[in-house]
């Protein structure tokens, strides 16, 4: 039994994989000016003794490296559950 979704039954589904393929590009260019942001913040936080901004700013750091992770490991991550699935 070989069963795999129908992306054809959707209408304007190039359409759509186009808008989320545009969405992933904008979240990773975000994440990465949020990770050089936030690192210059952390350097000069410390550098200048603001120890609080600058946990702040290595918070920030973590969450953004981790919302590119996550933009990243979102095409390989469906196409794995797509593959998981057609083999049940």
């Amino acid at each position: 039994m070989d069963v795999f979704p129908d992306f054809g039954a959707v209408g304007g589904a190039a359409e759509l994989q186009s808008i989320v393929g545009a969405l992933l590009t904008l979240v990773l260019i975000v994440a990465v000016l949020m990770m050089v942001i936030s690192g210059v913040t952390w350097a000069l936080a410390t550098a200048n003794g603001h120890f609080q901004t600058a946990t702040k700013a290595r918070t920030g750091l973590w969450i953004a490296c981790g919302a590119a992770a996550l933009a990243g490991a979102a095409v390989a991550l469906v196409n794995f559950l797509l593959y998981v699935g057609a083999g049940l």
